[in-house]
């Protein structure tokens, strides 16, 4: 069946499917798994891939969008690197699923109780030079998080406070650093959505259109507008007929 045609219709089916996944409704779950990786799916994908959306998150082996949005194979386009930061070669492979493969929807996928977040919130030895770059990336958002809870008496909502903070800043480095998706932005040829996975409960959440989002400091609020900007980018004339390529419930 075609995939959704513009990113409202693109989210809409990650959501979809995360509901199935949080249901816990492994009869339908498995069914439906069946259809996207068997025998005759794995052959078409031999003569190329047509993904519907670019997800950029995290390396966490907890966080695995295609088990977490009830996909098959050849369905959505990741990249996956600690703390879900971006460097010119993730850049590299976002541009090309948005550019190249033509995905409408680029998600960047933060997690609860991220290793890389709550590493770069804490002291400690003095890390390799490849995972200290990683956590040079994730800083700013963890200091302006240390500023407003306690890591001593607050350590969840700090954390998690770092990790909400954290996807917003590589969204608005993607669109500081990536003519490529500035200019899909801009044409309204791509949608850029920003959100957190709960390991506990197994729901996503959008966190660039949550209320409590709006009390995040100065550089969340930055990105969360330039989330916005890209939201209103999306096209909204689309054919209605993209709706019924979404999975049904």
């Amino acid at each position: 069946e075609p995939f959704p045609a513009d990113g409202k219709a693109a989210w809409r089916r990650l959501m979809r499917g995360n509901r199935h996944f949080v249901r816990g409704d492994m009869v339908r779950y498995l069914r439906n798994m069946a259809d996207e990786i068997n025998a005759t799916a794995r052959k078409e994908l031999t003569t190329g891939q047509h993904p519907y959306a670019t997800i950029i998150t995290c390396s966490d082996s907890r966080v695995s969008p295609e088990i977490i949005f009830d996909e098959g194979l050849g369905e959505i386009f990741i990249i996956r690197v600690a703390g879900n930061v971006v460097d010119k070669i993730a850049l590299g492979s976002i541009e090309y699923g948005v550019e190249h493969l033509h995905t409408p929807l680029l998600l960047i996928l933060g997690h609860q109780g991220c290793g890389a977040v709550t590493a770069a919130m804490q002291e400690g030895p003095e890390p390799s030079p490849g995972i200290a770059a990683i956590l040079k990336k994730i800083k700013s958002a963890a200091a302006e998080s240390l500023d407003k809870y306690s890591w001593e008496t607050e350590k969840e909502q700090a954390l998690d406070h770092a990790v909400q903070l954290n996807a917003l800043e590589t969204m608005q480095d993607i669109l500081n650093q990536s003519e490529v998706c500035k200019r899909l932005v801009d044409e309204g040829k791509l949608l850029i959505k920003v959100a957190e996975y709960y390991l506990d409960s197994g729901k996503v959440v959008n966190l660039d259109t949550t209320d409590a989002m709006d009390e995040i400091g100065s550089q969340g609020s930055n990105a969360s507008n330039a989330s916005n900007k890209s939201n209103k980018s999306d096209k909204s004339n689309k054919s209605d007929k993209s709706n019924k390529s979404d999975k049904s419930d």
